[in-house]
C-alpha cells in the first residue's frame, strides 16, 4: 500500500498530472502509474456537452492536490477498441462523461454525468484514502508490526494484534484484511469468511478488502485441487483439454506455484479466451487481486493478459 503522508516532495508539473491517454498508453500511463498514485480517468467526447463543463473542474480538483492524484484524459471516440476492451471487462462506459478512479491497478471508483465540484473533491479524497490508509501514527505502526509477525509464521499472535487494532479503529481496512490473512494462514477459512463479511461497509470495496476477498476464494479452491502430477500428464497428453488444463492451474495455486497457475491460465485464455463463460480471465484477475499489487507475478500477468485482450 502507498503511504502518501510523510517527507513532502515538490509538486509535479501540471503535464505530468494531466496527460490525454490512448491505447498505447493506457497501461503505463493508468494501470501502472496507480500502483503509485490513484489515477482518475475522464472518458470524455469532443461533442459531449456535459464533458466540457466536467474536464475543466477535474482538473483544476486534481491540481489542487498537489501530485497525491493525476489525470488520465481519453477520448472515446479515438480510442474506440480501448472502451470495448474495458468495457468487456466489466466497466460501463456507454454513457459519457465517465470518470473511473484506479487505485492499485484496478477500477475503484466510479461516476458518469456532471456532478457539483464538492462531489468531485468527495469522490477524489476516497480515492486517496483508498490508497493512502485510514488511519495514522501508532496504529499504522501497530499494524505494521503485526504484518511482520505473520510473515514470520506467529499467525495467533498476529490474529490478536489486528484484533486489538480494530478494537481501537473499527475501519482499518488493513487491520481487517490482516485478521483475515491471519486466520487464512491458521486454516480458519469459515472465520475468515465471517470476518470479512463483518467488515463495516464503509470499508468493503477498499483493495485491501478485495484481496483478502480474493484469497479466501482461492482457499476454497485449494481445498478441491486435484494432484499436480496427473492433471500435468493430462494436459500433456491432451492440450486442447480446458477443464484439465485450468485444473492444473488450480492445483499448481494450491501449491504455491502462482507463476505456474497464471501461465496455464494465460495459455487457456490464448487458447479459447470464451471457454466456459470466459473462465481463465476470471480466475486471472481473482489471483492477481490476491497479490500484492506490485508483485512481479501479477504485474506481469495483468501485462500478458493486456496484450492479448487488446491484440
Amino acid at each position: 500500500m502507498i503511504e502518501l503522508g510523510g517527507q513532502q516532495t515538490p509538486a509535479p508539473a501540471a503535464g505530468d498530472m494531466i496527460k490525454d491517454v490512448t491505447e498505447a498508453t493506457f497501461m503505463q500511463d493508468v494501470v501502472d502509474a496507480s500502483q503509485t498514485a490513484p489515477v482518475i480517468v475522464d472518458f470524455w467526447a469532443t461533442w459531449c456537452g456535459p464533458c466540457k463543463t466536467l474536464g475543466p473542474m477535474l482538473e483544476t480538483a486534481v491540481a489542487k492536490t498537489k501530485g497525491a492524484v493525476t489525470m488520465a484524459k481519453v477520448d472515446v471516440d479515438q480510442n474506440q477498441r480501448l472502451v470495448q476492451a474495458l468495457s468487456q471487462q466489466g466497466l460501463p462506459l456507454q454513457s459519457i462523461p465517465t470518470v473511473v478512479a484506479f487505485v492499485q491497478g484496478r477500477p475503484l471508483d466510479m461516476f458518469q454525468g456532471a456532478v457539483p465540484a464538492s462531489e468531485i473533491d468527495a469522490f477524489i479524497k476516497r480515492a486517496i484514502e483508498a490508497a493512502g490508509g485510514d488511519a495514522s501514527g501508532g496504529l499504522d505502526e501497530a499494524v505494521a508490526a503485526a504484518d511482520e509477525m505473520l510473515e514470520a509464521g506467529a499467525a495467533q499472535d498476529a490474529a490478536e494484534t489486528f484484533a486489538a487494532i480494530l478494537q481501537e479503529e473499527p475501519h482499518h481496512a488493513r487491520a481487517y484484511a490482516g485478521l483475515v490473512r491471519s486466520y487464512l494462514a491458521l486454516d480458519q477459512v469459515e472465520q475468515a469468511e465471517a470476518t470479512l463479511n463483518g467488515a463495516p461497509v464503509e470499508i468493503s470495496q477498499t483493495p485491501e478488502l478485495e484481496a483478502v476477498h480474493a484469497q479466501i476464494e482461492l482457499a476454497k479452491q485449494a481445498a478441491n485441487a486435484g494432484p499436480v502430477a496427473e492433471l500435468q500428464a493430462k494436459v500433456e497428453a491432451s492440450p486442447d483439454d480446458h477443464q484439465a488444463r485450468f485444473d492444473l492451474a488450480n492445483a499448481l495455486h494450491a501449491n504455491r506455484d502462482v507463476e505456474g497457475a497464471v501461465s496455464q491460465l494465460l495459455e487457456l485464455f490464448r487458447r479459447d479466451r470464451e471457454w466456459n463463460d470466459g473462465a481463465a480471465k476470471t480466475q486471472l484477475f481473482t489471483i492477481f487481486d490476491a497479490l500484492d499489487a506490485k508483485d512481479p507475478v501479477a504485474l506481469a500477468g495483468r501485462r500478458k493478459l493486456s496484450s492479448m485482450i487488446f491484440a
